[in-house]
């Protein structure tokens, strides 16, 4: 500021030292007189405030800048509440979801806490009360129960805390309520009737459309995830109707829960393996870890994927995928955890930086059979 205002005053001496130089409109030169101290001191006194008013509109400029910029992220605070560790397919994506923010977003680590929701509602709202009292810029949110919903957006409102929620989507009325109310909450996730889809449309694909004893029949057990959660309605459900669509007559023998547990989906294969035997020709797991199970199950059945069997899951885990490659799974289909982490990421600092957030974010699924499974492969490991 000091050096503008020095130039100003030099500014002001050399135009009333022009002033004396030049002359008015007469031939003859005309005399004028010296300029006072106290007009000098005006004119001072003017370039300063010139010179004060050029720095103001710099700061202005500036600041305007920076709020384009949106917040440093090194100072961002982010809480993230999974519904449980112990999922795998949640374990590629919080790890992933973390790796983003640090390394591509510039989040500071210590600034980032991921917190086990333990398959537990209740201890997931302890730790979103607390994210909210530790004054967390954004919610990252995996929940436990979709039907909390309600409660959570209502406290992170509340407290004026943005809130992106993953994996497991609300009622679409819930989304619709958020923008109804002006509410900074949005859903990233993939549609779970475009994997229910692909799931069927990869034993429709198969040359016997997946009637493996030949009986004109495809018969099937369904092992379930959580029945509340929406991906497990829309797996068990479309799954169904893509084999029905193509032409395929069928019959369902077991639906049963398995919680997307690999112990349970090994336990239900079997028993259902017990129960009907030769009759079953199609295995749905509505996760890869519980198809994972069923796969131990159909193997010491002394039963062989893809010959007198089929096998799909969901979720592209690494060794689901090379079950694909090694004739061991028919289909899986990628639940693309690198599209979905990067897009909530980038939403959440879009809520902080104030700006447009849409309500509701959809990343593809891919169907993964013998043909892309080693490129999927690759992108994975």
């Amino acid at each position: 500021m000091k050096l503008r205002k020095v130039m100003a005053v030099s500014l002001a001496a050399a135009m009333a030292l022009s002033m004396t130089a030049c002359g008015g409109g007469s031939s003859q030169p005309a005399e004028t007189p010296a300029p006072t101290e106290a007009a000098a001191a005006q004119g001072e006194t003017k370039a300063e405030e010139a010179a004060d008013a050029a720095d103001a509109a710099t700061e202005a400029a500036e600041s305007v800048e920076k709020a384009v910029e949106g917040k440093d992220p090194a100072e961002i605070k982010v809480g993230i509440s999974i519904y449980q560790f112990a999922d795998n397919f949640m374990t590629l994506y919080r790890t992933e979801l973390e790796n983003y923010l640090v390394n591509e977003l510039g989040l500071k680590k210590e600034n980032i806490s991921i917190m086990d929701g333990k398959n537990d509602q209740g201890e997931q709202m302890n730790q979103i009360r607390n994210f909210i009292t530790q004054g967390c810029d954004v919610l990252i949110v995996n929940l436990v129960q979709a039907s909390s919903e309600p409660t959570v957006t209502e406290e992170c409102a509340a407290a004026n805390i943005p809130v992106v929620y993953i994996n497991r989507e609300p009622e679409a009325e819930r989304e619709q309520a958020w923008v109804d109310g002006g509410i900074k909450a949005t859903y990233v996730g993939a549609d779970a009737r475009q994997s229910g889809t692909f799931q069927g449309e990869e034993i429709a694909e198969l040359e016997n459309k997946g009637d493996a004893d030949g009986d004109g029949v495809v018969r099937y057990i369904m092992v379930q995830g959580d029945p509340e959660n929406v991906d497990a309605q829309y797996r068990t459900e479309k799954s169904i109707e893509a084999l029905t669509a193509a032409g395929v007559e069928v019959e369902e023998l077991v639906k049963m829960r398995g919680d997307w547990d690999q112990t349970k989906g090994q336990e239900i294969t079997a028993n259902a393996l017990s129960q009907h035997g030769a009759k079953i020709d199609v295995v749905f797991c509505n996760n890869d870890a519980m198809a994972l199970g069923a796969l131990q199950a159909i193997e010491a059945a002394g039963r062989k994927v893809n010959e007198d069997i089929y096998l799909v899951g969901v979720d592209a885990l690494v060794e689901a995928v090379e079950n694909v490659m090694n004739d061991k799974m028919t289909g899986t289909v990628f639940n693309d955890y690198f599209g979905q982490a990067h897009t909530a990421a980038d939403v959440a600092l879009d809520f902080v930086n104030g700006k447009d957030v849409e309500k509701v974010y959809m990343v593809d699924y891919v169907k993964v059979t013998t043909e892309n499974a080693a490129e999927i492969l690759e992108l994975i490991k």
